[in-house]
């Protein structure tokens, strides 16, 4: 049995999305973001950055004691090894797979999220931030685009945690003031992803934990974004 410590952010999705694809057997365990849950002392045991999702496997392969992890990206490489499913075993096609997971980690998650708070959430409107981050991501949806249209139906060829991970980032993209026919090869990709059962699945379990908007109050916004959205 997993554990999954989980909000229904992007980064949750992924592992959700994980999860379904394996047929894992897991209990989700809601962390209410905008109410404050994140900091909880129990959470912060296993998730010291106070960020979701974190999950804790009670039998890891290896046996011994249960596993805690936090971080998406560390997450699905844990259970892709676990499972030896959804990433290639050998070296080439796993340091692809590598690659396109830390690009996601690194880039297309952290600027994208920068795009949502300055175009949706922050408490003023500061041109600058808004014309960076939109264009940021726009490059990066080119940069993902190219690499679609050259290694076929998904990211690195065969289905793997590359596209779980980026998939989540990409549901939001008319928030982000991106148009998806600009991108053909991901725009089919994303198609593809969306039709998949497990993904459908996973997008199903979100609409059941969470109804409400993530951030509904000027309260909520506080405790997210920190005074004044700061």
């Amino acid at each position: 049995m997993i554990d999954l410590h989980y909000w229904t952010t992007p980064n949750g999705h992924k592992i959700t999305i994980f999860l379904e694809e394996a047929g894992l057997d897991y209990r989700v365990i809601p962390v209410n973001i905008s109410q404050g849950e994140q900091f909880q002392p129990d959470f912060l045991r296993i998730a010291p950055n106070n960020r979701i999702p974190a999950i804790v496997d009670s039998a890891p392969a290896s046996g011994g004691e249960p596993i805690s992890l936090f971080e998406s990206g560390a997450i699905l490489l844990y259970l892709a090894d676990k499972t030896g499913r959804f990433i290639p075993q050998e070296i080439r096609g796993r340091n692809q797979v590598l690659q396109w997971l830390f690009w996601q980690m690194g880039g297309l998650g952290p600027m994208a999220g920068q795009n949502h708070h300055f175009v949706q959430y922050a408490p003023e409107t500061i041109p600058y931030a808004i014309d960076r981050y939109v264009r940021e991501t726009t490059r990066l949806y080119r940069v993902l685009d190219g690499q679609l249209a050259q290694a076929g139906d998904y990211i690195c060829g065969e289905y793997s945690i590359a596209d779980m991970a980026c998939y989540p980032w990409i549901v939001p993209h008319e928030k982000q003031r991106q148009a998806l026919g600009d991108f053909p090869a991901l725009a089919a990709w994303f198609a593809r992803m969306a039709a998949r059962p497990a993904v459908a699945r996973a997008y199903a379990l979100a609409q059941d934990v969470n109804r409400a908007p993530t951030v509904g109050s000027e309260r909520s916004r506080e405790i997210l974004f920190g005074p004044r959205g700061g």
